[in-house]
């Protein structure tokens, strides 16, 4: 790719990453409308150490307070506030990671498509519209563990591409009762060990395919999904609780109708 190309996927990669919008339906109209190369594997590993830094950074006080809690838990041995949160993360990571082992290889090569895409960023976008308004009358300010792993098996429907990982686990998250500020922060915190054994799968790929590596564009790469992530996870959690989810719902339609246009074109 050219390096104005890698800074817009780039752009485009920490734009969507967090927003309820689905970032894989974002990065294939690109390729299809202007005949773009893939990005390959080195480029997706670069802007998932970009938007991992980005949540990490924004929540590295919650962190710190999860981890010294859990360990204060482990000493005293009880469940305490913290280490109950812990263990909600755990229970909402466990179904996407043993679905994602056991039907990764069949969605990459049977769901990666643009009818797929089109289709799951229109169903995911009126369910959104579900949550919305399930979301006026949710006031949790926790999620319990039942819940989480009801969010985690919504997860792992996020493998289908065009889902939104962020979205579907709001939307669950919203339809179990929880406030939209919770859920949003639930789900970018769950997010974190989704990304990084992502990342951590696409680095074994790459160390097993050695080539050229150009270190600077995909420094910059990381840094852009970076800082855009960064900044959408911030105005994201500053803004949810007033503008609420139809915006991205309706975008999300729009968006569908415009794939759907590039599929039937």
């Amino acid at each position: 790719m050219e390096p104005w190309q890698a800074a817009l996927l780039a752009l485009v990669q920490g734009l969507t990453e967090f927003l309820p919008i689905s970032s894989s339906a974002h990065l294939v109209i690109p390729g299809l409308v202007f005949g773009w190369p893939d990005q390959g594997l080195a480029f997706d590993v670069a802007v998932h150490v970009g938007t991992l830094a980005a949540v990490l950074f924004y929540f590295r006080r919650d962190l710190a307070e999860l981890a010294v809690g859990t360990g204060s838990a482990l000493v005293q041995r009880r469940l305490t506030v913290p280490a109950r949160e812990v263990l909600a993360l755990a229970l909402g990571t466990l179904p996407v990671v043993l679905a994602g082992f056991l039907a990764g290889d069949f969605v990459e090569a049977r769901l990666r498509n643009l009818p797929v895409i089109a289709s799951t960023t229109l169903l995911f976008g009126l369910l959104l519209v579900a949550a919305h308004r399930a979301s006026r009358r949710a006031g949790g300010t926790t999620v319990t563990l039942v819940a989480a792993v009801a969010i985690g098996l919504a997860q792992v429907l996020a493998l289908v591409p065009g889902t939104s990982r962020s979205g579907i686990t709001m939307t669950a998250a919203m339809l179990l009762g929880v406030g939209r500020t919770a859920a949003a922060r639930f789900s970018f915190l769950l997010s974190i060990p989704v990304i990084a054994g992502a990342g951590l799968l696409k680095v074994a790929q790459l160390a097993s395919a050695p080539a050229a590596v150009p270190w600077l564009p995909l420094a910059l790469a990381a840094l852009l999904a970076g800082l855009c992530a960064y900044s959408c996870i911030a105005l994201f959690l500053r803004w949810v609780d007033r503008i609420g989810l139809l915006p991205f719902a309706a975008y999300r339609v729009c968006l569908s109708l415009v794939l759907y246009a590039l599929w039937l074109a």
